[in-house]
């Protein structure tokens, strides 16, 4: 697992901006920090992927370099998971897309809740590197649900999660579910609440960033 506030960088601002109240009633401010943060955890994911030798034609010769030898699938959880993924798709530009509707269903009177999946659209993920994006990562049943939709379209070699805030319970859910991942998260906060919400957490992504649901 890769938490970036174990380590000081820019990651702490926007973070930091992120959950800061006063700061989250301007919603463009706060979908761009999710949007930045996605970049950031782009550009770190790509240090791990496969890269092949490759040359560059310039104007006075031929340049040797490596390249990514296969872009990644991105794939994220409308609505919230939006902006986090445009950062993404900001560095890998040249990255195949799948997009998911899941939303948490009824809470029963115990408080618990199922995910519910509606739209899917994917490329094939045989033999790919899968991304999952989704800002906040709390039980990780939603996370869970579409990683295993998504295998009706192929098996990736490699998935990874990306989240801005998650929870222990959610990252070890998450890590019992899905097999050979890897969570890259913002920042891991101890609590969910009885609704199920992180602690301090930031709120509802979604909202923050498009406006209250009806």
């Amino acid at each position: 697992m890769f938490v970036f506030t174990e380590n000081n960088s820019l990651a702490n601002q926007f973070l930091a901006e992120l959950r800061d109240v006063n700061i989250q009633k301007d919603s463009l401010r706060f979908r761009r920090n999710l949007e930045r943060l996605g970049e950031l955890m782009a550009y770190e994911i790509s240090k791990t992927l496969d890269y092949s030798p490759a040359q560059v034609s310039t104007p006075l010769g031929i340049a040797q370099t490596h390249l990514i030898s296969q872009p990644p699938v991105l794939a994220t959880i409308l609505r919230a998971g939006l902006p986090m993924y445009q950062g993404f798709l900001n560095l890998f530009d040249k990255a195949e897309s799948a997009f998911i509707g899941a939303y948490r269903g009824a809470y029963e009177p115990d408080e618990s809740f199922d995910i519910v999946q509606g739209y899917t659209v994917t490329p094939d993920l045989n033999g790919k590197v899968l991304i999952i994006i989704d800002p906040m990562l709390a039980t990780g049943k939603s996370i869970v649900s579409v990683y295993n939709s998504l295998l009706f379209h192929g098996k990736p070699t490699k998935t990874y999660i990306a989240c801005v805030i998650a929870s222990q319970k959610g990252v070890d859910y998450v890590e019992d579910h899905i097999p050979n991942c890897k969570i890259w998260a913002g920042s891991v906060d101890k609590e969910l609440n009885h609704k199920s919400y992180i602690v301090p957490g930031l709120g509802d992504a979604g909202d923050l960033a498009f406006g209250n649901k009806d």
